[in-house]
């Protein structure tokens, strides 16, 4: 793969770890609150959600920072997590209503598959 592939790549294994921060250790803090646009009382009670939902952006994130290191089968280590990435998308926006998780967590992840399968 060459250097933008990777690049992209690296990017939404970036955001990922950060949505893993935010969902394990900032829910019900500041950052979170205003992140995820939640309420204090919503945050406490789903904390524990949170926690565990955290964690699958930390496999996504592992997953795709495993694809940059391999030697073998790179490409199709990539693929298969960026479509994990892209599905987690359309399922958060759809689940939430929000818009806004499809454009954060799925564009870059189809915009990398795009490039995987073009280049």
């Amino acid at each position: 793969m060459n250097f933008l592939i990777d690049l992209i790549i690296a990017c939404v294994a970036f955001e990922h770890v950060y949505f893993m921060i935010l969902e394990m250790f900032f829910w019900d803090k500041p950052l979170g609150l205003k992140s995820f646009g939640l309420t204090k009382d919503f945050a406490e009670q789903t904390k524990v959600l949170a926690f565990n939902q955290g964690l699958y952006n930390g496999f996504l994130a592992a997953g795709l920072i495993w694809a940059l290191m391999s030697e073998n089968n790179k490409e199709q280590i990539a693929l298969f997590f960026l479509i994990c990435v892209v599905f987690a998308g359309i399922i958060g926006a759809y689940s939430t209503k929000k818009a806004k998780i499809f454009y954060i967590q799925s564009i870059p992840a189809l915009i990398g598959l795009i490039f995987i399968l073009l280049f």
